[in-house]
């Protein structure tokens, strides 16, 4: 006979996988859309913490961000193209590599939704330099070379 503790420790490990199952589906649909794995930090940390892995998908002129390990249906984060300005341009620093793409770029950026860091890797940031570019003429948006 199966006791109450051991019926109730299945019913969440089942839950588990089935919350794990989500996150796995909804990630790969994100990435068949057109998406793009990037990290994203809203806070200027010197210690390299704070960043949170995440795909990224173009959405007319919002750059929308969707957390890794969530199970929300909308995006964690948009950030509009109108106003956004790229103010620098670096290589990740060794502890932070561990917590971003392979081979990213970091990007710290500023716009109407504040200050931020995106990192990609170099295709990605190909993507997102041109998204940018395109926005259509008369709306103003600056990168650091």
């Amino acid at each position: 006979m199966i006791s109450d503790y051991t019926a109730a420790g299945g019913l969440l490990l089942l839950l588990a996988f089935v919350a794990l199952g989500v996150i796995l589906v909804r990630r790969l649909r994100l990435l068949r859309e057109g998406g793009v794995h990037v990290a994203l930090r809203r806070s200027m940390d010197s210690t390299g913490r704070g960043w949170q892995l995440g795909v990224g998908r173009y959405h007319s002129d919002e750059f929308v961000w969707y957390r890794a390990l969530s199970v929300r249906s909308g995006p964690d984060h948009v950030i509009p193209r109108l106003g956004l300005e790229i103010e620098d341009r670096r290589q990740p620093s060794t502890p932070e590599s561990y917590t971003m793409p392979v081979g990213s770029t970091v990007l710290r950026c500023r716009g109407k939704a504040g200050e931020l860091e995106l990192a990609m890797d170099s295709e990605a940031l190909t993507g997102f330099l041109s998204w940018l570019e395109s926005a259509p003429p008369g709306s103003a948006w600056q990168a650091v070379q």
